[in-house]
């Protein structure tokens, strides 16, 4: 069952002695950890459903300069990260549902660095995009929460990855995700 599980402090960056790597990865890079328990699944769906609200608490304290400004040199804005957040989730939760429902699916990569440039990725007004969030997370937690067993193990084959993914897996990802994009947000660096 389900249990809250308060998430670690979010990695704040400083501004100070930021080198390029701790700005591309405030909270380090995903490792995959292949031996779970009950609690690392609870835990993670925490980190997911908290983050809808702990963005919407970020953005309501920025201003259009901050959401509008790169998180790092060369990097995205913060609305861009906001907007990626809603695609890269939506696509996530539709992968896992493909998971569930068929045998061995096959999902199709999309290209989110360009998906990140169209006209509504760059648009300042991140309130649909946190309106997705706060939905589509709900119904991601109502699904992490009806699986039982084996059903962790069920997955579907990633052709640019070339390989299986679990669901599982996808759930440990996606809260590293959450976390690692939301201290993007929540950056102080600004250029």
């Amino acid at each position: 069952t389900f249990k809250r599980y308060v998430s670690p402090p979010i990695f704040e960056v400083q501004t100070l002695c930021m080198d390029l790597e701790t700005l591309k990865y405030p909270v380090g890079p995903f490792k995959l950890q292949t031996d779970f328990t009950e609690h690392d699944l609870d835990s993670w769906m925490a980190i997911l459903s908290d983050l809808p609200q702990q963005l919407q608490q970020a953005v309501d304290s920025m201003s259009d300069e901050q959401l509008q400004a790169p998180y790092r040199p060369e990097g995205w804005t913060r609305t861009q990260v906001i907007h990626h957040l809603a695609d890269s989730h939506m696509n996530c939760f539709v992968r896992c549902k493909l998971a569930l429902t068929e045998q061995d699916p096959t999902v199709k990569p999309y290209d989110e660095g360009a998906w990140a440039l169209t006209p509504d990725a760059t648009d300042l007004n991140v309130g649909a995009s946190l309106d997705i969030l706060h939905g589509l997370h709900y119904r991601w937690n109502q699904f992490w929460l009806s699986l039982e067993g084996e059903d962790w193990k069920r997955d579907y084959y990633h052709p640019e990855n070339q390989r299986d993914v679990t669901l599982a897996e996808a759930l440990q990802f996606y809260a590293w995700h959450s976390r690692h994009h939301l201290a993007h947000v929540q950056s102080t660096w600004m250029p």
